[in-house]
């Protein structure tokens, strides 16, 4: 599979993304941290791992950044509104 130290990857049956922190022939030692913010490392065998699908966008910026255009273009308009009937 060619995993590298740094790699995130999660187990083929689905959980939460685990990051490869050293492989050797045909183990894989991977860390996370837990739910309750403990760190765990665990070593795994390579077959049971696949590399994660990331989305490095960010959302949650995205969706303020449409709010901050809809509240400027409502102000704009309300200005437009302003000036007609003056």
């Amino acid at each position: 599979m060619g995993l590298k130290a740094g790699d995130v990857v999660v187990l083929k049956s689905g959980g939460q993304a685990l990051t490869v922190a050293e492989v050797t022939d045909e183990m894989v030692s991977c860390v996370w941290i837990g739910e309750e913010g403990d760190l765990f490392r665990e070593s795994l065998p390579s077959a049971v791992l696949e590399l994660a699908h990331i989305d490095l966008s960010d959302d949650e910026d995205e969706e303020d950044h449409h709010e901050d255009d809809d509240s400027d273009e409502d102000e704009d308009h309300h200005e437009k509104e302003k000036a007609e009937v003056a």
